[in-house]
Parts: structure tokens; C-alpha cells; sequence
């Protein structure tokens, strides 16, 4: 399939686009997230 074939390949890429994704409903989630836990403005 797409000229991969070998399966780590293909593991590879899904965990790529699965922590991508995690990251993107993180980030998502936390955008208006007001609390002040010590950061520098």
C-alpha cells in the first residue's frame, strides 16, 4: 500500500499523526485556559 511495505514503517507513521492529533485536542482544550501557574508576561 503507497509503495510501504514494511509495518514499523506504517507504525510509525500512525503514532506520527495519533501524537499530532493528542496534540492538537490538547492544545484545543488548554487554549483558554486562564490559570496563572507562575509564567512570565
Amino acid at each position: 500500500m503507497l509503495g510501504i511495505d514494511d509495518p514499523q514503517i506504517w507504525l510509525a507513521y500512525i503514532l506520527c499523526f495519533i501524537s499530532a492529533i493528542g496534540c492538537i485536542i490538547y492544545g484545543a482544550l488548554k487554549w483558554n485556559d486562564d490559570s496563572d501557574d507562575g509564567e512570565a508576561e
